[in-house]
């Protein structure tokens, strides 16, 4: 809407508060969405001011459990989205990346 505030997320990866990564996409999916919640929350916002996202994944086969995590995030109808399979992401033990943008008036 006109004159409304933006607010661009840089690419969010599953990276836990304790520093450890799991293996599984899904629990990296849940990482990227809790921290994306927490910088929304922060800005105040939250996830129904979620206008696109944009996600790279290493592997096809994790696109259910990515699918998954993010509708419970997102609710319907859902923001713009992309998702994209890549070789490899900045480190080999991150299946996951999520970029987002929000607007609010």
């Amino acid at each position: 809407p006109p004159n409304a505030r933006w607010l661009y997320l840089s690419g969010q990866v599953g990276i836990a508060p304790d520093g450890t990564i799991p293996d599984d996409a899904g629990a990296q999916a849940e990482i990227c969405f809790a921290n994306i919640g927490a910088i929304l929350r922060e800005a105040g916002m939250d996830p129904a001011d979620l206008v696109r996202l944009t996600t790279y994944l290493i592997d096809v086969r994790d696109r259910t459990g990515y699918m998954a995590v993010r509708d419970r995030f997102v609710g319907s109808p859902p923001p713009a989205s992309t998702l994209v399979v890549i070789s490899a992401l900045a480190d080999p033990r991150y299946r996951i990346e999520v970029e987002a943008v929000a607007a609010r008036v």
